[in-house]
């Protein structure tokens, strides 16, 4: 099955790695003191460097914050061609499915397209569900389209073999720290929830959860609050965060525009 994790006697040598997608995958929310961009795939190729069979780990971020799903394959996805890496993530569809009117069916089909090109050009395809939106205001009321899209690619992804991280039912992320502020971005807490489950499902030996990193059993629930206050604070953020958002990609604008992945080539990490 595409969702189990390699063994660590038959899981491939990975030597190269290129991730690919948008912000997710560019690891926005996850910045450092100066203001470096980190993320769960600059902390997935971390964890695979040292069980690399080459005497160089490789590895590319071609991700840009903003991408819509053709745009990741005009620019992003034609490239591994070139590098024909021993691993390759692709999370993309996101920016596509908040578009009004989008099809959830379309993007599928188009993402579908993706993976076969990238089958053909690395040795293993690593694929994202979509996030459960149900505790996100204005987003979950997309949640059953973004449940179809899930759907679609783990049947993407058995037809071509694929591994999949289940993010639909981390449990880890689905608590508030894992988020930013801008309940659009994961935090570094939540990023480093989604390198520690990606590892595992590679078949990666565990490693020790940090002490800043509290496992998801032990964190509380969300706090309970009045109705008003809830309601206050989701106006507030769709104020603030999601309709800037809207507004940018109704006209045609990203947060990406004029910025180039933060590691364009193939090299050593």
């Amino acid at each position: 099955m595409s969702t189990a994790p390699y063994t660590r006697d038959t899981r491939p040598g990975i030597s190269s790695y290129a991730a690919l997608g948008d912000s997710f995958t560019e690891g926005v929310g996850d910045e450092t003191p100066g203001g470096a961009v980190v993320g769960w795939a600059d902390r997935l190729a971390a964890r695979l460097a040292p069980h690399s069979p080459a005497p160089e780990f490789r590895y590319a971020n071609l991700a840009v914050r903003g991408r819509l799903l053709d745009e990741i394959v005009e620019e992003q996805v034609s490239r591994v061609r070139d590098f024909a890496p021993d691993l390759v993530s692709l999370c993309a569809g996101g920016n596509d499915m908040l578009h009004p009117g989008s099809s959830p069916d379309d993007i599928a089909a188009r993402f579908d397209a993706a993976v076969t090109e990238l089958t053909g050009a690395a040795g293993t395809v690593l694929v994202f569900t979509g996030f459960d939106p149900r505790d996100t205001p204005v987003l979950r009321r997309l949640r059953g389209k973004i449940a179809i899209y899930t759907a679609h690619i783990r049947a993407i992804a058995d037809r071509h073999g694929c591994v999949v991280v289940d993010l639909w039912s981390l449990r880890a992320i689905q608590h508030p720290r894992a988020w930013s502020e801008d309940r659009l971005h994961l935090s570094s807490e939540g990023h480093e929830h989604v390198a520690r489950r990606a590892a595992e499902v590679l078949g990666l030996p565990p490693q020790p959860e940090p002490a800043s990193v509290p496992k998801s059993a032990s964190l509380p629930g969300p706090e309970h609050r009045p109705w008003p206050a809830v309601q206050v604070e989701d106006l507030q953020w769709a104020r603030l965060h999601f309709l800037p958002w809207l507004v940018r990609r109704l006209t045609g604008q990203s947060a990406g525009d004029g910025m180039g992945p933060k590691r364009p080539d193939l090299s050593p990490l």
